[in-house]
């Protein structure tokens, strides 16, 4: 029993940018939405463009015959090392571009599981680095806990231990945002906002 674990902790991915790579390995590899289901949470949200709980939109949906193919370029990540937050690029077969950002957690069995994932189209493709820019709060003094207000049309969001904090909301034009806050040592300062225009 506890070899299997450790051989199960082994498979894992280790970081979320690991976790990452993974997702979008099994996407090309055995289709966009299989590997969509097989990596959110269940109570993950994504936006299509409205918000939708994602296993309920991702059930029975067939894969499209080319998935689109992603890569982190910067990762948010808590001082516990429980929650991440990636950031990167996008394409699709057809040439269009753009970015996404996911929030990630670890699961129980050291492996990771996606709860929000969003994005929007960009003029111009992200650069792919070879690793991604790592941004980590301030760890020496702890973030006191706060109480989650709750977000009109969205939802907060925390890591376990509050280093790092976000909420996204939906305004009643579509127009989306994103807000993520990262602990200083004094208090939480803003690291990405991010808003996605509804398209006309």
């Amino acid at each position: 029993m506890i070899l299997a674990a450790l051989i199960l902790q082994a498979a894992a991915p280790q970081s979320a940018v690991d976790a990452e790579r993974a997702f979008n390995a099994a996407a090309q590899a055995r289709g966009q939405w299989t590997a969509f289901r097989e990596y959110a949470a269940a109570n993950a949200t994504m936006f299509v463009p409205q918000p939708v709980k994602a296993q309920d939109w991702l059930k029975d949906r067939k894969d499209p015959p080319k998935s689109v193919e992603w890569w982190p370029t910067e990762s948010y990540v808590s001082c516990d090392g429980d929650t991440a937050i990636n950031t990167g690029g996008w394409k699709r077969a057809d040439g269009s571009v753009g970015y996404f950002t996911t929030i990630w957690r670890r699961q129980a069995d050291g492996g990771w599981k996606w709860v929000y994932d969003g994005g929007d189209t960009l003029a111009s493709p992200l650069p792919m680095p070879s690793e991604p820019k790592l941004i980590r709060p301030e760890c020496v003094n702890k973030s006191p806990m706060y109480m989650m207000a709750a977000v009109p049309n969205g939802a907060p969001g925390a890591a376990s231990d509050y280093s790092m904090m976000w909420e996204w909301s939906v305004a009643p034009n579509g127009e989306r945002h994103l807000r993520v806050t990262q602990w200083d040592g004094q208090q939480h300062k803003g690291v990405l906002s991010q808003t996605v225009v509804p398209a006309k």
